[in-house]
């Protein structure tokens, strides 16, 4: 069995990897305030994965995870792409862009494998499905514990079939996207999703959703998680990689400003509610990844000219209660000192 002091962690608590906030000292910072610290690698090509990773190893000595996005089969159709990009005119019109380029993205998930290999990764966690077994064996024969994505009780026997160390059981609270493995759009909440899967599966549970601070944590952990994985808890942080826009979009958000979309990406995702997603309510959506290739230069311009009403503001349901500091101190108020969390083993 692997410990937490194995991984580095003083807590029981993982770092989200959210692809496209997270920089090197972010994770490094998470891992150094006794986290496992996660490199979202989803959107990164083979040889950005090992330049992030090697920029992490020189800012700690402590482990890390890197997430990767498992590759979806989506056949591309040229009508529905263009039906998609003309829809969304209207919005680069309001941003100076009637028209803009689209580079359509290509994985390249059996590279990052090797690099995570070859870098000597600790922790491989996915989204988004499962790996083949191959790919698995391979990750296994180099002592890289791996993690799986669930949002249902059977999704969580998937990732536990599939021979995964552990498994971060996804709440409807959580922000960002859905780590479906079906693909479907479940609204089951944390704490009846670890109700139900703590007597089915025998593996590990993280739990993530909606856990903003050490109330909250104390009951995932009793509810029979092993340890939790914060992410718009972080968001704010000094280290992190969010725009300072997104910051204060977080800091100020009142609560149930949340909901769940897909018009950004092409997959269902909970952010704070702007005009993007009111104006793309009835519009036609391409398929994940197209979607997010489509309005990735449109959220890149919002950004540069100040407008969080364009932006893609991913955060979860208790987005209300983030509050800013760095990692170390936001990760403070999670801790009572006395409930000796050492106690807790993470697999």
């Amino acid at each position: 069995m692997i410990g937490a002091e194995d991984l580095g962690m003083t807590y029981p608590i993982i770092q989200a990897p959210m692809a496209g906030v997270t920089t090197p000292a972010f994770v490094a910072a998470s891992a150094e305030a006794g986290l496992l610290g996660s490199i979202g690698a989803g959107y990164l090509s083979a040889d950005e994965t090992r330049n992030f990773i090697r920029e992490v190893k020189s800012l700690t000595d402590k482990p890390f995870a890197v997430n990767l996005f498992v590759p979806q089969q989506v056949e591309m159709d040229q009508e529905t792409l263009r039906t998609a990009y003309t829809a969304l005119q209207p919005i680069g019109e309001k941003l100076g862009l009637p028209f803009w380029k689209v580079s359509l993205s290509e994985s390249q998930f059996e590279k990052q494998v090797w690099v995570l290999i070859e870098e000597g990764v600790k922790v491989c966690s996915f989204t988004f499905g499962l790996p083949t077994k191959e790919t698995t064996q391979l990750l296994s024969d180099h002592g890289i514990v791996l993690i799986g994505t669930a949002t249902t009780v059977e999704e969580a026997m998937l990732v536990e079939q599939a021979r995964m160390d552990a498994v971060v059981m996804q709440g409807s609270e959580a922000g960002g996207h859905r780590g479906t493995i079906s693909g479907e759009m479940t609204g089951t909440p944390l704490h009846e999703l670890l109700e139900e899967v703590r007597e089915t599966v025998q593996i590990p549970i993280i739990a993530a959703g909606g856990i903003a601070d050490k109330d909250m944590l104390k009951k995932a952990l009793s509810a029979g998680a092993q340890a939790v994985q914060i992410g718009t808890a972080l968001l704010a942080a000094d280290e992190s990689g969010a725009h300072p826009i997104y910051k204060e979009a977080v800091l100020h958000a009142k609560e149930d400003s949340t909901v769940i979309t897909n018009a950004f990406s092409g997959k269902p995702a909970r952010g704070i509610r702007n005009q993007f997603i009111e104006d793309m309510e009835g519009i036609p959506i391409a398929p994940y990844p197209y979607q997010n290739d489509l309005t990735k230069r449109l959220r890149k311009e919002a950004a540069a000219q100040g407008k969080p009403e364009y932006m893609s503001l991913w955060a979860g349901e208790k987005v209300h209660l983030t509050k800013g500091g760095t990692v170390k101190e936001i990760v403070e108020r999670f801790i009572d000192k006395e409930a000796g969390f050492s106690q807790y083993p993470f697999l």
